[in-house]
């Protein structure tokens, strides 16, 4: 299993190794950007090794009165670092991964003659924005629904934001019962943005597995079943949810948004928007190019923009030495 690189046109490479899966893109001097490519691919080569050794520490729970970190590489210290704020409930580092390791790439195009650029590691995104920069970052609120076919044929998004240099919002992230990793809860989506993505991938797992309710006929299974090496071990993870009346959707959102705003006020997360069978609540995004919502539910406000990513979620892929990768999407 080798790492293994190729250009997707002038500005963009897809970088793949192992269950790592990332569209990469930067705009800027020629001679810059091909540089900072280069400086991350490098780095990009031993960040899988480095995972896969630290990987039993890496898969234990945060502790509620852990004093330092079990692990010593600077991705997987990341990741225990962005989750150390949510150690009152269960979590591990594996919530962070996707979001960590955008985040250690990022730093390679954040030098004089780049722009601006994205990391974009299944749908958990780092972004550097030079002054005077921003990107257009679009949401699907139902994973399943996405594929890049169906974006292809006009797959419309169901909402948007604009994110410029001025804003601290450096990453990305967003979880959901419907992508390929697990959750507690039963958002079909939640979109976080923090000041960078392991923030905002922690948080959006915490968020997504507090919109919740208990309901006879949401089908849940231990994490074990489905995955005999899951860091969630015999937890009960969400399978399938039906459609649900109006009030308990409302009721479910209303849970995710309690939380998302504990996250907000205590400055781990910059905004969240919550989905849930077509319904949307937004929490800290009511500022000019925030979020703009097709759902029922919320609004907001979005500027212009000449260039769309797509923020699908695979939120937590995860890392044993072999696994299928987890897909990402940008156009």
């Amino acid at each position: 299993m080798t790492a293994t690189r190729a250009p997707l046109d002038a500005t963009r490479w897809h970088l793949q190794h192992g269950p790592i899966d990332l569209i990469i893109g930067a705009d800027g001097d020629a001679a810059a950007v091909r540089a900072a490519h280069e400086a991350c691919w490098q780095r990009f080569t031993t960040i899988l090794d480095e995972l896969v050794a630290e990987l039993p520490a890496l898969r234990r729970p945060v502790r509620p009165d852990a004093l330092s970190r079990p692990c010593e590489g600077r991705v997987a210290s990341r990741m225990w670092d962005a989750c150390f704020p949510h150690r009152a409930r269960y979590i591990t580092p594996m919530a962070a991964v996707a979001g960590s390791v955008a985040d250690e790439l990022i730093a390679a195009f954040v030098r004089p003659g780049v722009k601006r650029a994205f990391i974009n590691n299944g749908g958990d995104i780092a972004l550097h924005l030079d002054e005077g920069q921003h990107y257009r970052i679009g949401v699907f609120m139902d994973l399943a629904e996405f594929t890049q076919t169906r974006l292809a044929e006009g797959l419309k998004l169901d909402a948007n934001l604009t994110l410029d240099a001025v804003q601290p919002v450096r990453g990305i992230a967003t979880s959901g019962w419907r992508g390929r990793s697990f959750s507690l809860g039963i958002a079909d989506s939640v979109t976080v943005l923090a000041r960078n993505a392991a923030a905002a991938d922690a948080a959006a797992t915490m968020i997504a597995n507090a919109v919740d309710l208990k309901h006879a006929d949401i089908v849940r299974q231990p994490a074990s079943s489905l995955k005999d090496d899951s860091d969630l071990g015999d937890l009960l993870v969400t399978v399938d949810v039906p459609p649900l009346p109006q009030p308990l959707v409302d009721f479910a959102l209303a849970r995710g948004a309690q939380e998302a705003t504990r996250l907000h006020e205590q400055g781990l997360i910059e905004g969240a928007a919550l989905f849930l069978q077509r319904r949307v609540r937004v929490v800290g995004m009511a500022v000019p190019g925030a979020l703009a919502s097709n759902a029922e539910g919320g609004m907001g406000l979005t500027g212009d923009a000449t260039s769309a990513h797509v923020a699908h979620s695979i939120h937590r892929p995860h890392y044993p030495t072999e696994a299928p990768c987890s897909k990402s999407a940008a156009c």
